[in-house]
């Protein structure tokens, strides 16, 4: 029976917790649930190369993945590597979700390390791949980024996993809507799949599954181009 390639990419999955700074959301609870684990705590890695492996965040998310029962592990990569292979730890994963912050820095710091191989060869593996904001962008072929300032810009250098763009807080933040329509409609960008904060788009293997929320009202868009005008569609979505 072939592994069957999965990436849940979302603007959401992690929300401020009522005991702790951090907790894990339903979003990433789905995530969980694709892997299906049976039998023991599902294996979960974060990864916070956006935010520079913050010591915070690496600890809130710590504390997050603990009060969900996960057998959590981080991935880190300042001031160097914390584990020898990465591949070979991505590998031992069910999960793998992916922190926001600034994905150009990401995927520079990845491809420094190799990480974009390893990413790609868990993903192969069945290793559900996911994460918020930059942690959704990076799978796919680009989006909208604040990484160069407050100004938003396009981002084109994507892992590739998926071949589409990726709109991210599509709702949450005004700019965010214009600029995917005209990069879609300029052809900067190809078909894109874009989510209001707390929904998310999953995929088995490159193929669209489904549109999921954690919010009431959450919505996810399908956006193409024609006659070089952007069309958009708002897909029918499942509220977890």
């Amino acid at each position: 029976m072939p592994v069957e390639r999965t990436i849940l990419a979302t603007s959401g999955g992690v929300r401020r917790g009522e005991r702790t700074f951090f907790e894990f959301s339903e979003l990433t609870d789905f995530a969980v649930e694709l892997a299906g684990v049976t039998g023991r705590a599902p294996r979960l890695c974060t990864v916070s190369t956006a935010v520079g492996d913050n010591p915070f965040v690496l600890h809130a998310l710590s504390e997050a993945a603990k009060i969900a029962g996960y057998d959590h592990t981080h991935l880190q990569l300042f001031e160097m590597p914390n584990v020898a292979d990465q591949a070979e730890h991505l590998l031992a994963q069910d999960v793998v979700w992916v922190m926001g912050g600034s994905v150009a820095n990401l995927l520079a710091v990845w491809r420094v390390h190799g990480l974009d191989d390893a990413m790609r060869a868990a993903w192969e593996a069945g290793v559900v791949l996911t994460g918020v904001s930059a942690g959704s962008i990076c799978w796919h072929s680009g989006g909208t980024t604040d990484s160069f300032g407050a100004d938003l810009q396009p981002i084109t250098n994507g892992l590739g996993l998926l071949p589409y763009g990726n709109g991210v807080h599509y709702d949450g933040e005004a700019r965010r809507r214009p600029l995917m329509q005209r990069l879609v409609a300029d052809g900067a960008l190809p078909e894109s799949y874009c989510t209001d904060d707390g929904a998310g788009i999953l995929y088995r293997g490159t193929e669209f599954a489904e549109a999921v929320s954690e919010l009431d009202g959450a919505g996810a868009y399908h956006l193409v181009r024609d006659s070089d005008v952007a069309v958009e569609t708002a897909l029918p979505i499942r509220r977890l």
